[in-house]
């Protein structure tokens, strides 16, 4: 029904319900009365009630809600309204009676007001939910959590919502005081563990997890009980969603797996990166790639002066540029994109002469570990140099901070990337012994969602039919979220006095084939439909990764989920022979010559400390 048919009917509706209510109330009040009232005085109430009432009809917006989910609100709506009309009524009565009011009467009629208006629209509501709308095809669904937010889905799927194809059956809840309670005529009828037994025994189809304050490993159990069944899973989204009144059927979201592997957060240390980033110019290389266009959106919300997008890929700088300007086009933050590759020096010093930036973050890497392993002089020339040509010009031109993004396949790499990624730490830890630059590095292990990484091929083969490839059955990884990284990262900043390995907490490593499972389960789809298959480890990959080698470790966190490994001197030599040398060397003497570097470094620490 269109907006104007609605407010007619409802104007109408009202209209023969305050016309008559006077004189119902009189009837009520004076059953056996006769010339008791003033015929003219109450035509001249009824008409006055019926200006009043559509006065502040249209004051509280009675005609603007939406009754199939009225509550205590539209409740309290109706009530405000009949209570203002009748006093301003009584106010009209009282000049046009010779001072006085039928106050029995003017009470009856508000008592009628708010009993017909009220129920006008309750009666039509259960009108409508028993006879227009269907539900015979709608799927049947169980609630998890019997709490407010779970109350606020069962209203509206309850209410016959027609955009949705969910019919609530029950709620689990582990408070033992809802159990056999009913809410909005839905019964709570157990505790999660009983999830797999309701599911079977009910023939549910759906579950939604309505429970916003659930920790990861909270969540992990219950979707670990839910994949015991066929029912497909959806949770609510985000809290603030629901505390700003946003929630409703459509904004259901499936389960990822990054709810999952994501941690709780961290509270951040605001002032203390507010202290250097706020004003400052800052300068991101490899600004286009998964966490270094992260890191933009993190450093964006702290408002510094200027923001710096350096990258080599056209287009993703573009992106990037494109999406700050669109969220953040009312920042006093000027963004500047650049194009320049980190492989080129002179290029490397230009940019930073001309903006002058207080803090570096060098996320631009060769990242992928097989495809390096055929190409270990681009990874020599990306990783080694473009990192010492972006910490030389920092340290040439005075910048106060230097941050390199690390990876925990630095830690004794099997592989080139990781070499690679050593001898950049290295690198930057010489800087640190003779530069008033503070250079430090941030070492975490795998993203979940960037560029490369699994999750993304995973989803894809899902898509394509199956079958998800592992590599091996025991292979384990650590997984954290891209923004949780950037902003770990941001904040190892603050900590850094120079020449730190500063270490992400990465909570427990999760096996890849767990990880594929989760996936097809949370896609809709069983082992049968999307199989596994191992094609066996990859070139240069590791079973496990580790995130500080036995030498390094430190004792106890610095911040929360930040660690810091033992400084380490650095054979400055050797790495110069390597970069001299290594576009002279086959692919198989360059990674021999590699490994020889970060391992020889290794043995001159255990030498001196010998």
């Amino acid at each position: 029904m269109s907006y104007q048919k609605r407010l007619t009917l409802l104007i109408l509706l009202d209209s023969i319900i305050v016309t008559c209510a006077i004189f119902a109330a009189v009837w009520i009040v004076y059953p056996n009365a006769e010339g008791t009232l003033d015929t003219k005085v109450l035509a001249i109430s009824s008409l006055a009630l019926l200006v009043f009432h559509h006065l502040f009809a249209f004051v509280y917006k009675l005609y603007n809600k939406v009754w199939a989910y009225a509550s205590v609100g539209e409740l309290l709506a109706i009530v405000k309204s009949v209570t203002f009309a009748i006093l301003a009524t009584g106010v009209v009565q009282y000049l046009v009676n010779g001072f006085s009011i039928y106050r029995r009467t003017l009470l009856v009629t508000w008592l009628l007001h708010i009993i017909l208006i009220g129920g006008s629209r309750f009666v039509w509501r259960v009108f409508r939910d028993q006879y227009l709308v269907k539900d015979t095809n709608k799927k049947r669904t169980l609630i998890v959590g019997a709490g407010a937010a779970g109350s606020m889905i069962a209203r509206q799927l309850h209410n016959g919502n027609n955009d949705s194809e969910l019919k609530p059956i029950a709620f689990v809840d582990d408070d033992l005081a809802k159990h056999k309670m009913e809410i909005y005529g839905v019964p709570v009828i157990g505790r999660i563990k009983d999830i797999p037994d309701i599911v079977n025994n009910h023939n549910i189809e759906h579950v939604i997890i309505a429970i916003p304050s659930l920790k990861r490993s909270e969540l992990k159990h219950i979707v670990d009980l839910c994949n015991e069944t066929k029912a497909i899973v959806k949770m609510i989204p985000k809290i603030e969603d629901l505390m700003t009144g946003k929630v409703s059927v459509s904004n259901l979201k499936n389960v990822e797996v990054e709810d999952l592997l994501g941690r709780d957060p961290v509270v951040l240390d605001i002032h203390a990166i507010k202290e250097y980033v706020t004003d400052s110019t800052v300068m991101v290389t490899g600004a286009g790639g998964s966490i270094g266009s992260e890191l933009c959106r993190q450093l964006m919300t702290f408002k510094p002066g200027r923001i710096i997008l350096v990258g080599h890929g056209e287009y993703s700088i573009y992106n990037i540029d494109m999406e700050l300007r669109r969220t953040y086009g009312q920042s006093e933050t000027e963004i500047i994109p650049i194009i320049g590759d980190v492989q080129d020096r002179e290029r490397m010093f230009q940019i930073v002469q001309a903006y002058e930036p207080a803090i570096i973050y060098h996320a631009a890497a060769h990242k992928h570990v097989p495809l390096m392993e055929y190409n270990p002089h681009e990874a020599v020339k990306n990783n080694v140099i473009g990192t010492k040509n972006v910490a030389e010009a920092a340290d040439y031109y005075g910048v106060k901070r230097f941050v390199l993004v690390s990876t925990d396949k630095a830690v004794n790499p099997t592989n080139v990337m990781g070499a690679t990624k050593r001898i950049a730490e290295m690198v930057i830890q010489d800087m640190a012994t003779r530069s008033k630059t503070t250079f430090v590095a941030v070492r975490f292990g795998n993203v979940l969602g960037s560029r490369g990484s699994v999750i993304p091929l995973f989803k894809k083969q899902i898509a394509d039919g199956g079958p998800v490839t592992v590599t091996h059955p025991d292979m384990t990884r650590y997984f954290m979220t891209i923004p949780e990284a950037s902003r770990l990262v941001i904040q190892a900043g603050t900590l850094a006095k120079g020449g730190e390995i500063f270490v992400l907490d990465m909570g427990e490593p999760v096996k890849i084939v767990d990880l594929a499972k989760n996936l097809i389960r949370l896609s809709g789809y069983t082992e049968d439909e999307i199989p596994i298959e191992f094609s066996g480890i990859r070139p240069g990959e590791k079973m496990y990764e580790e995130l500080l080698g036995e030498d390094e470790i430190h004792p106890g966190e610095v911040y929360e989920k930040i660690y810091v490994g033992r400084t380490k001197e650095v054979d400055a030599d050797a790495i110069h022979r390597l970069i001299e040398g290594f576009e002279r060397c086959e692919v198989g003497e360059l990674k021999d010559e590699l490994m020889r570097v970060v391992f020889m470094e290794k043995e001159l620490v255990t030498a001196k400390g010998s």
